[in-house]
């Protein structure tokens, strides 16, 4: 079709304008593609500092009531987590759940708030502006920056109302009297310097010691203390779960029975579960037996 200069309908070669267009409601020709880029890119610049601001409160909600990664700072639960001075340190997951409904118990591995009468096992410069130590809490945070120097973690030995003292005739620690099973030790001391206690752990207490005997500075090296060497149960921060780094290391942690509890306490659960069996198999019947007696009595339709 061909159009003369008057305005009259012109050639249309396809291809021509590489720009979109749509006839809007009007009739008019509207390019789109141009107009929504700059619209797309202010929105996203607007909802970042948001969407900044939900991840970290959920980092920060998480990080406090359920679980949080840490760094393993030392050597003292070699080898089952890796800490040596060299290595590439475990990275590990720490539960906090389980001490919602319950006290740690003998056999767990646990990072606590250490007592203001321990040494330190690592030097950590803490930052002097809000910016790197918001770094270092969201590195904390993920495993990646050391923990504070006020952070261990330890193997809990004994508990409130338990008597914790070494040796006994093979050189093992005894709790109120009774030899551990301890198969993670790694390199213990001299049997003539692992002598302590007896110890008897005050309520809401933990007696905690390193796998690494030879080289942890734990509740046997702070006996002499106010607190008799022992951690409170409220500076647990959690129960280490799970080693999440290095890759090759990846797995669960164990809190193997050191104590030899565990067929007594499925005993006494059994013992309580029977009675409760018991108890609802009697009330089976007095139930529906009642539910018939109703039926008979209510009129019918």
């Amino acid at each position: 079709m061909s159009s003369d200069r008057s305005g009259g309908p012109a050639d249309v070669v396809p291809g021509d304008d590489p720009t979109p267009e749509r006839p809007d409601t009007g009739g008019h020709r509207r390019t789109w593609r141009r107009r929504d880029e700059p619209e797309k890119k202010s929105s996203l610049l607007r909802e970042l500092p948001v969407l900044l601001l939900v991840a970290f409160v959920l980092a920060l909600l998480v990080k406090t009531f359920l679980a949080q990664a840490f760094f393993i700072p030392s050597g003292s639960m070699e080898q089952t987590l890796h800490g040596c001075t060299g290595c590439t340190g475990d990275r590990v997951l720490v539960n906090k759940v389980p001490y919602w409904f319950g006290d740690p118990e003998p056999g767990d591995i646990v990072v606590f708030e250490g007592p203001d009468t321990w040494t330190p096992e690592v030097e950590v410069s803490e930052p002097s502006n809000w910016f790197t130590g918001g770094l270092l809490w969201l590195g904390r945070a993920v495993g990646v920056a050391p923990p504070s120097e006020d952070d261990y973690v330890k193997r809990v030995i004994a508990v409130g109302g338990q008597t914790v003292q070494c040796c006994d005739a093979e050189g093992r620690v005894t709790v109120d009297g009774e030899p551990l099973d301890e198969p993670y030790i790694y390199e213990d001391t001299p049997l003539e310097s692992r002598a302590f206690g007896p110890v008897t752990v005050p309520e809401g207490r933990l007696w905690v010691m390193g796998d690494h005997r030879s080289a942890s500075a734990d509740s046997r090296s702070h006996v002499g203390d106010r607190y008799g060497g022992t951690v409170a149960v409220d500076d647990v921060i959690g129960k280490a779960a799970l080693i999440v780094w290095p890759v090759s290391r990846f797995g669960t942690l164990d809190s193997p029975d050191i104590q030899g509890t565990e067929a007594a306490a499925a005993a006494g659960a059994v013992g309580q579960v029977l009675p409760l069996g018991a108890g609802l198999a009697g009330a089976l019947p007095v139930a529906a037996w009642n539910r018939r007696r109703r039926l008979r009595r209510s009129p019918p339709g």
